[in-house]
């Protein structure tokens, strides 16, 4: 170590999935090799274009390319690229420190994983995910190596750095005078063979089948030196050597060969593609480890061409929330790489889609404010929603349960393209046809399946909104619905709260909300009660009132409830009030909001209410009646879920109540 090398720590996040690295067993390392190749590939991608756009760079990129150095006596294998380099901060940044780690889900996730490392519970495939969800495939090294080092320069700059670790939770940071422009990844081999079984790294039928394997569609050349045995030049004795030097050794020739195809896949026919093929590739534009669900093809010819290669993935990345989640494709322009997160292409609600758009006739400078205001792009972008959605619709009806799980994991992202936005994509009709819900009579069903099983006489389609479906159940908003067979669809996602009020109606049925304005049902489906046995509402008038004026703190209002066949009281809101739980939404994303007041709803059947209405109507100043009154408030608000504004309050009049 120089003395100019700093040695340093891995974040917190790192070493513990270091640590999963390498105590981890792998029936698998070849993946390595696929990471280091696929980050030099992306290397590469990032020079050209960075030379197109600004020629006074002055890069050589006539001969870009990946080199594979093994080196048998040494047991090392250097991955060398010619691309864009790293700064020093940013090896610092991408490798020292785990990227996007800071997410509470993250540490959550590695914590998860050490609990099962520990317990013995880890398997190879859930070590996998979890390095698939951070993104950081270089981690994969220290699977076969003992120690890695790493040696860049950026292009544009005039010194290096090397990097170097074991893996053991330090590194060393230092200037490298002499390196060339690139980054080299030099890995000191583990043993090949014993308990972990290794493959021999160094030798060329190992590396050329693991290039072939993962690598073969890369567009940049993967270079390895191999010796060959030498043409025959004439017969000569080969035991005739007066220098004492190996016959052998002069026999054989070096010889630079390419052990990739680099055939891009989206211009292959998919009949000349196997499901492997692209399943490495869509590892290779994700930087996931987990197999696509589904690919989907496009190819448009005419006045304006170009080719896509798109994946939905089959399980969820543990950043799909998170407001710094990267979205987009990777944009090509006649098979140059541009951007790698092209927004433009996919709008937020299909920003799990992964994948290339290949595009003959943007300029190849293009930038994303030139973009956003591009037809063709536009244009683009519109047949891909509609392609990515037909497929999905097609999953829905060919593989029924595959589609539940996707939607399971993807569907509360989907709703989002049902709120309108600037420059909206306009596929609300395609989304509601493949969107699927719960109801109370079904786990899953659409918007038109709903309607055809209305009950006689229903016009709108009723839903209901809460934090789960259990929740949703047992509110009391759902009773005479329940009782009339009346189905009321449960949505439980947070978006649910803000698209239904968006949509509003589908194909001229209205959407309402059972917790919402007077629900009137009569007509509808089948009678429950005999109405002749009803209260009389009059009776109820000076109780109502008096209520009111009792709870004008907490309602604005109190009325007999056509909604409630069991329960003693529940809260609604006016037609267009927000619900308790949007309002929650928006003041945990720092907004102001104030508590609006709601609705108390009373069931003149029940024996509490009408016990209530005899004690007011003997002495309204009775002891003891005021606090009854706010005790059914707090209960109506419990039953549907919602917080009470002074739970200790409440837990103490109840108390002494008893």
């Amino acid at each position: 170590m120089s003395p100019a090398a700093e040695t340093r720590e891995f974040q917190a996040e790192t070493r513990q999935l270091l640590d999963l690295m390498i105590h981890s067993v792998y029936s698998n390392p070849d993946t390595f090799l696929r990471e280091v190749v696929s980050n030099s590939s992306d290397a590469l991608d990032k020079l050209r274009l960075a030379a197109l756009q600004d020629a006074s760079l002055g890069v050589d990129t006539t001969d870009l390319h990946i080199h594979l150095e093994p080196d048998v006596a040494a047991r090392t294998l250097t991955i060398r690229d010619n691309g864009i380099g790293m700064s020093r901060d940013e090896v610092v940044d991408l490798i020292g420190t785990l990227a996007r780690s800071g997410t509470a889900q993250a540490r959550e996730a590695l914590a998860a994983a050490r609990a099962a490392q520990e317990s013995g519970e880890l398997s190879e495939q859930a070590t996998a995910d979890l390095i698939g969800q951070f993104g950081i495939g270089f981690y994969s090294t220290f699977m076969v190596a003992d120690t890695v080092t790493l040696v860049t320069r950026k292009a544009g700059e005039a010194t290096g750095t090397r990097w170097e670790s074991g893996g053991e939770g330090t590194y060393t940071i230092e200037e490298a005078e002499d390196a060339p422009q690139g980054t080299a990844v030099t890995l000191a081999l583990k043993p090949a063979g014993g308990d972990a079984a290794l493959p021999d790294y160094t030798a060329e039928p190992t590396l050329r089948r693991v290039v072939r394997t993962y690598s073969d569609f890369i567009a940049w050349p993967i270079r390895m030196e191999v010796e060959r045995p030498a043409p025959e030049a004439g017969v000569e004795d080969p035991g005739d050597d007066d220098e004492g030097n190996d016959p052998q050794a002069e026999n054989t020739v070096t010889e630079t060969v390419t052990l990739n195809s680099q055939k891009a896949l989206w211009t292959k026919p998919r009949s000349e593609v196997t499901d492997e093929e692209y399943a490495e590739f869509y590892r290779h534009v994700s930087h996931a480890w987990d197999e696509p669900l589904e690919t989907i093809t496009l190819k448009a010819e005419g006045t304006f061409e170009y080719q896509a290669l798109l994946f939905l993935p089959s399980q969820v990345p543990f950043d799909l929330f998170s407001p710094d989640t990267k979205r987009g494709v990777q944009l090509y322009v006649r098979r140059v790489f541009i951007m790698d997160d092209c927004e433009e292409l996919v709008p937020p609600f299909l920003r799990f889609v992964k994948g290339i758009v290949d595009a003959q006739d943007l300029s190849l400078n293009v930038s994303r404010e030139i973009l956003q205001q591009d037809r063709q792009i536009r244009a683009i972008r519109k047949r891909l929603v509609r392609k990515v959605l037909q497929t999905i619709e097609q999953l829905r009806a060919d593989r029924p349960e595959e589609f539940r799980t996707f939607w399971a994991n993807f569907g509360a992202v989907l709703k989002e393209g049902l709120i309108p936005a600037p420059g909206g994509d306009d596929a609300r009709d395609q989304l509601l046809a493949v969107a699927t819900f719960e109801s109370t009579a079904e786990d899953s069903t659409t918007i038109a399946e709903y309607v055809e099983r209305m009950a006689e006489g229903q016009e709108e389609i009723y839903y209901l909104t809460g934090r789960s479906r259990e929740a949703v159940e047992n509110s009391p908003h759902l009773e005479a619905f329940r009782a009339r067979g009346v189905e009321v669809l449960v949505l439980t996602d947070p978006v649910d709260e803000v698209w239904v009020d968006a949509v509003g109606e589908v194909e001229g049925r209205r959407l309402r909300s059972v917790a919402k304005g007077d629900v009137d049902l009569s007509g509808i489906g089948a009678d429950a009660e005999d109405k002749a046995d009803e209260p009389d509402a009059e009776e109820f008038t000076d109780l109502l009132a008096w209520l009111g004026e009792e709870l004008e703190d907490q309602v604005k209002q109190v009325r007999l409830s056509h909604r409630l066949t069991e329960s003693a009281a529940c809260m609604v809101g006016d037609e267009f009030d927000m619900t308790p739980q949007l309002e929650a939404m928006y003041r945990a994303s720092g907004m102001e909001m104030p508590t609006s007041k709601r609705i108390l709803e009373l069931n003149p059947s029940h024996p509490l209410v009408q016990r209530l209405r005899a004690q007011h109507a003997e002495d309204a100043s009775a002891a003891g009646l005021a606090e009854s009154a706010k005790l059914l408030a707090g209960a109506a608000v419990l039953a549907e879920g919602g917080a009470l504004a002074d739970p200790a309050a409440f837990a103490k009049l109840l108390v002494d109540r008893i």
